[in-house]
């Protein structure tokens, strides 16, 4: 069976903890978008790990990891990434990487870093990773696949050349930096095929057949709904599809296999980078949740940038869930929001003097207020329980009241960092 696992909101929802747990009954975990711009924070008996290109199930020694034709791959990130693992005493991960896979190039960093340079205060908030330019040549059909890093090089050298003029004339003239030479970036692409050889296979032959044998995968998600580049808060996306619908094009299998789609929601709402957050708060009131949130506090796995933090938003999580497909939602971090005597939460925006329920589209987006609705708090440390009865009754009442708010069922509530913090519950709906 092929379960996906993805956000509702802008990400930073603990998908990468929720993934870890699932795992344990998985064989195959698939992250099927998404490059090293953004990480999932695992916590387990190896120790603390931020996770950007492997997949978040790499610590279970009966998992095999793969990397899907729809990543954006950056290879001396993922081969680092992989080394760091097994230095801290994890077993060595078995990884797979598509052939289909495109390569993050290292003129895709430097456009990236150009770009936000000359944007200056107007900037997108790019983590700088070169995803964007990445999926914008693929696109352009101009990218590098994996499987070209084999091909004959006078066919690799050809390419390259053309690459180099095309992207010179914007380098030299428009940003002012040096020019691309096709003998170093040959140079460096033979580096590459190097270092990611033992892990290159048509990995949408071995999904296949591992469906018809009746594994269980896992497709893992990057980000979440709300930075889709086409149902998200565009511009301000990210460059790939984050929806569970995109894991079959991702990954390379039917649409049709994907039975289950566990929708991480997380109990307040965060962001890293810019675009619109009707929920965000402001000063003292967010830094002590800031201070108080996540695993150690609310700053970004893979920028260390403070996250932007809000209350719970009803109305753009019932829309992430909507566009996820969800079946059932893995609520997360409960247990930050234990020192408020009240906690409100967004349920509806006030958009030109009228309320609305549903989530609107950019231009209205950044017109909205948010329509709060304040509940008890608990006053007390959740962390440790392991069962539903036993969270104090307003904790209850706060889980209950998003999931009536959302309208699709609650399974799993995290009270903690963990794989053990966390708690089975029966959905009301």
């Amino acid at each position: 069976m092929i379960k996906a696992i993805v956000g509702a909101n802008w990400g930073d929802e603990g998908k990468g903890k929720i993934t870890d747990v699932l795992s344990e009954d998985s064989d195959i975990i698939v992250r099927f978008q998404g490059g090293s711009n953004a990480g999932h924070t695992i916590k387990n008996d190896y120790g603390k790990f931020a996770l950007h290109m492997l997949p978040s199930g790499v610590f279970y020694r009966h998992t095999t990891s793969v990397l899907g034709n729809g990543v954006a791959l950056n290879i001396p990130f993922l081969i680092k990434e992989i080394n760091a693992l097994i230095e801290g005493g994890v077993p060595a991960p078995k990884v797979l990487v598509s052939d289909r896979a495109h390569i993050v190039m290292p003129y895709h960093i430097l456009l990236d870093e150009y770009e936000e340079e000359r944007l200056a205060g107007k900037s997108f908030g790019s983590t700088k990773s070169g995803i964007a330019p990445c999926y914008s040549d693929k696109y352009a059909k101009i990218g590098f696949q994996v499987n070209e890093l084999f091909m004959a090089e006078a066919a690799l050298r050809e390419k390259l050349e053309n690459v180099c003029t095309l992207k010179n004339i914007m380098i030299e003239n428009l940003y002012h930096k040096p020019a691309l030479k096709v003998d170093e970036l040959y140079h460096t692409m033979m580096e590459y095929k190097e270092m990611i050889k033992p892990y290159v296979a048509n990995t949408g032959v071995f999904l296949q057949e591992a469906i018809k044998e009746g594994k269980n995968i896992l497709l893992e998600g990057q980000l979440g709904a709300l930075k889709d580049t086409d149902h998200g808060i565009y511009p301000m996306v990210t460059s790939s599809s984050t929806l569970a619908a995109f894991g079959a094009v991702g990954a390379g299998i039917p649409p049709y296999e994907i039975k289950k789609v566990t929708t991480v929601v997380k109990a307040y709402s965060s962001a890293v980078g810019a675009g619109a957050f009707v929920s965000e708060i402001f000063d003292e009131e967010a830094d002590e949740l800031r201070r108080r949130g996540g695993d150690g506090g609310e700053f970004g796995a893979t920028t260390g940038r403070p996250r932007r933090v809000g209350w719970f938003d009803a109305v753009a999580t019932r829309y992430g869930c909507q566009m996820q497909g969800t079946t059932e939602v893995a609520l997360t971090v409960i247990d930050p929001l234990g020192y408020l005597d009240e906690i409100p939460i967004c349920i509806g925006y006030e958009i030109n003097g009228e309320e609305h329920q549903e989530f609107p589209n950019t231009t209205y987006l950044y017109q909205a207020k948010p329509v709060l609705k304040k509940l008890p708090g608990w006053k007390s440390d959740v962390t440790g329980i392991r069962t539903w009865e036993e969270l104090p009754k307003a904790c209850q009442e706060y889980v209950n009241e998003i999931e009536r708010q959302i309208g699709f069922p609650i399974t799993l509530v995290s009270n903690g960092p963990g794989r053990e913090d966390i708690i089975k519950r029966e959905p009301l709906l």
